[in-house]
C-alpha cells in the first residue's frame, strides 16, 4: 500500500476505533517522530494480519498487548513506496531509512519491551555513560536480497555473542542472543524496501549498546540502551574488489595487551582516525597496524582483519586479546579449510608480510578485499602484479555466493526472512 493510501485508510478508520486521537505524521516528519500506534480495522487485509502474526512470533507483539498497540506495531509494514536510489552507485555511506529499533534496560539490568521508532535523533542525557566515559559497543552485519526476493541474514547469532562478550568487558548488561536476533529480524523487515537488489549491495545493520543513564563519577551507567539502525550500502573501499594499497604504521598503535582491542568498543575506532587520515592524505587506502610490544607482528587494519598467502598456505594473526575476532574472518577460515587450504592462526611477522605471494583483508563491511601493495618505511611491495589474487577471488566468490543465497549453505550460517 502506498504511504498516502495508508494515511487515508488510517484517517477513515481512526474515529471509529477506541485509541486516543493522535496526529498523523507527514512524509516530511516521519523520520523524526516515534512510531505511532495507529489501529487498523477488523477488516484489515490478510497481508496485514499475517504480518502481525509474524511479528508476534518474534516476540514483538505480546499476548497481553492491547488491540491498539498490536495493530499499531504492524502499520509500518504497509508503507511500501519504491526506493528512489541509484543502486549501481550507492557506495558505503549513511542512507536514512524508515525505522530503527530501541530497547532499554530495566533497573535489574535485563532488557524487555523493545519497539520500532522512525529513524531519527535520540535523546541522551549530557551525563550519560557513553558520552562521558565511552561506555558503548557496536556491531555490524548485513542482510542480502536473494533472486527470489526473500532476504538472508548472515550469522546474526555470532554478532549477538560478540556483543555479550564486549558488554562483559565494559561492565554493561546486554540483550540475550534471542533478543538480539529477533530485534535484527524485525528491524530488517521494517526496512525491507531498502535492501538492495541481488548483486547491487546489501543492507548494513548497525546494533549499538550504550550507557544511556546519567553518571557523573567514574562508574557503570545506571541505564543502558540497545539500538539498531540500518542503511543500504555498496562497497566499503571505493576500489570495490580491486586491490587496495596499505601502509604499515610504525608510530601509532591500535591496541595494547590487556586493553580493549579484542572487543568492538567505540573507543577503538576513534583512536585510528588520525593515522588513517594521514595515510589517505598520502594516497593509501588504509593503515595496517603492528603489535605494540615488539612492533614486528601484524595485528589488523583499521576496521578489518588481515591474511597472507605463501605457497598456498593461508596465515592470519591469532586472536590474543588485541585483535577483534571478526565474524567474516572466522567464516573465511572455515570456507578456506572446506576448500582444501591449510590455514594457520599464529603470530605473523612483518617480514612474512613483505615476502607473501598474496595479501587480503576481511570484515563485514569489506567482505574480502585484496591488497595490491603494502608500503613500509617508504618501500613498496606489490602483490600479484597489482591484480586480484587467485585465493582472494576464490574465497570472495565462495563467501558472497553463500551470503546472497546463490549457493547451498552447507554451513548453516544464513537465516532467511520472508
Amino acid at each position: 500500500m502506498e504511504y498516502s493510501v495508508l494515511l487515508s485508510h488510517l484517517r477513515a478508520n481512526h474515529a471509529a476505533l477506541f485509541c486516543s486521537p493522535v496526529p498523523i505524521p507527514s512524509l516530511a516528519d516521519r523520520h523524526h517522530r516515534r512510531l505511532l500506534n495507529f489501529p487498523f480495522s477488523s477488516s484489515s487485509s490478510p497481508k496485514t494480519q499475517n504480518q502481525l502474526r509474524s511479528m508476534s512470533s518474534l516476540g514483538v507483539v505480546s499476548s497481553n498487548m492491547t488491540k491498539c498497540e498490536a495493530m499499531g506495531a504492524s502499520t509500518y509494514m504497509e508503507a511500501s513506496e519504491a526506493v528512489d536510489l541509484n543502486w549501481e552507485d550507492i557506495g558505503f555511506g549513511l542512507v536514512p531509512t524508515d525505522y530503527m529499533y530501541i530497547m532499554k534496560s530495566s533497573p535489574d539490568g535485563t532488557f524487555a519491551k523493545g519497539e520500532l521508532q522512525h529513524f531519527g535523533p535520540i535523546d541522551l542525557n549530557p551525563a550519560s555513560g557513553v558520552l562521558n566515559y565511552g561506555q558503548g559497543l557496536f556491531e555490524g552485519l548485513k542482510a542480502y536480497r536473494k533472486e527470489d526476493g526473500s532476504i538472508l541474514l548472515f550469522r546474526p547469532e555470532e554478532n549477538a555473542l560478540r556483543m555479550r562478550m564486549g558488554a562483559e568487558r565494559l561492565c554493561m548488561p546486554a540483550p540475550t542472543v534471542q533478543q538480539f536476533v529477533d530485534a535484527v529480524k524485525l528491524t530488517v523487515l521494517a526496512n525491507k524496501r531498502w535492501v538492495p537488489p541481488t548483486g547491487k549491495g546489501s543492507l548494513y545493520i548497525r546494533p549499538l549498546l550504550m550507557g544511556s543513564g546519567a553518571v557523573l563519577g567514574l562508574a557503570p551507567a545506571p541505564e543502558y540502551t540497545f539500538l539498531i539502525f540500518v542503511s543500504p550500502v555498496g562497497n566499503y573501499f571505493k576500489e570495490g574488489l580491486a586491490p587496495i594499497n596499505l601502509i604499515v604504521e610504525n608510530e601509532f598503535h591500535r591496541a595494547t595487551p590487556g586493553g580493549t582491542g579484542g572487543i568492538k568498543t567505540i573507543g577503538n575506532y576513534a583512536s585510528v582516525l588520525k593515522a588513517q587520515k594521514i595515510a589517505k592524505g598520502k594516497g593509501f587506502s588504509d593503515v595496517l597496524y603492528l603489535d605494540s610490544v615488539n612492533n614486528k607482528y601484524l595485528e589488523e587494519v583499521s576496521s578489518c582483519n588481515v591474511f597472507i598467502v605463501k605457497d598456498k598456505i593461508i596465515s592470519t594473526p591469532e586472536i590474543k586479546g588485541t585483535i577483534l575476532p571478526g565474524i567474516t574472518r572466522k567464516s573465511i577460515i572455515d570456507v578456506a579449510r572446506d576448500q582444501g587450504y591449510q590455514v594457520e592462526e599464529r603470530l605473523v611477522s612483518l617480514e612474512e608480510l613483505l615476502d607473501a605471494d598474496e595479501v587480503f583483508c576481511t570484515g563485514t563491511a569489506v567482505v574480502v578485499s585484496p591488497v595490491g601493495s603494502v608500503t613500509y618505511r617508504g618501500n613498496r611491495v606489490d602483490y600479484g602484479n597489482r591484480g586480484v589474487g587467485a585465493v582472494s577471488q576464490q574465497l570472495y566468490s565462495a563467501l558472497t555466493s553463500l551470503q546472497m543465497g546463490l549457493s547451498d549453505d552447507k554451513m548453516g550460517w544464513t537465516v532467511q526472512l520472508n
